[in-house]
């Protein structure tokens, strides 16, 4: 009866695993079904358009503060992905803060602290967005061509990205107030859940 955590957490993992396998053949799917057109010229110009679009810098020089906000977005995605590795390993092994013992308690402390803090940013700016977006009344997002679907998706997004954040911080909140209770060993420094979240959550 030990393992049960690890096996439930094992099988929505695979579960998962399996609706993001089947999310990307159906992407792949669309994409075979445009034409093809050879695209191997201009190799470096390509990379370096596609790099500028996706990243936001070619919004920064138009739009610095959409596009340092929209770099805040993605760092957003960033720090979930770095995040899952460890809720991954600890989730399947039983073990807690696995790369505490990788990185060295030092160097922990300062990647915990720095992803706290992005997190805080992320949640910023999505706020930012949301209200920008559905309140602010900016002409070139209250379009006709972008109500229904392309607003909604985008406002999906946003909720999302909050949503998932939000559970970041809840996290390490509750991972704090156990390693405070002497339940979990002491590893990592979390400044914005112990200024913002934890002392809510210890009320609760």
């Amino acid at each position: 009866m030990q393992y049960i955590d690890n096996i439930l957490f094992a099988a929505l993992l695979v579960a998962g695993i399996g609706l993001f396998v089947k999310g990307l053949k159906e992407i792949y799917r669309n994409i075979t079904l445009g034409k093809q057109i050879n695209r191997s010229d201009r190799k470096a110009e390509r990379w370096a358009t596609m790099a500028n679009v996706a990243l936001g810098q070619s919004k920064m020089g138009a739009r610095p503060v959409a596009g340092f906000l929209h770099i805040l977005v993605y760092v957003g995605f960033i720090i979930i992905n770095i995040e899952l590795i460890e809720i991954i390993i600890d989730g399947l092994f039983g073990t807690h803060r696995f790369l505490a013992s990788v990185l060295g308690e030092t160097l922990y402390k300062g990647f915990t602290a720095t992803l706290e803090v992005m997190a805080l940013l992320v949640l910023i700016a999505v706020v930012a967005f949301f209200i920008r977006r559905n309140f602010y009344g900016v002409k070139r997002l209250s379009m006709k061509e972008l109500f229904g679907w392309p607003k909604n998706d985008a406002n999906w997004i946003l909720v999302i990205e909050f949503a998932l954040m939000m559970a970041f911080f809840k996290m390490n909140s509750s991972d704090l107030l156990l390693q405070q209770a002497g339940i979990y060993a002491q590893h990592g420094y979390f400044p914005v859940s112990a200024a913002l979240f934890a002392p809510i959550m210890d009320l609760v």
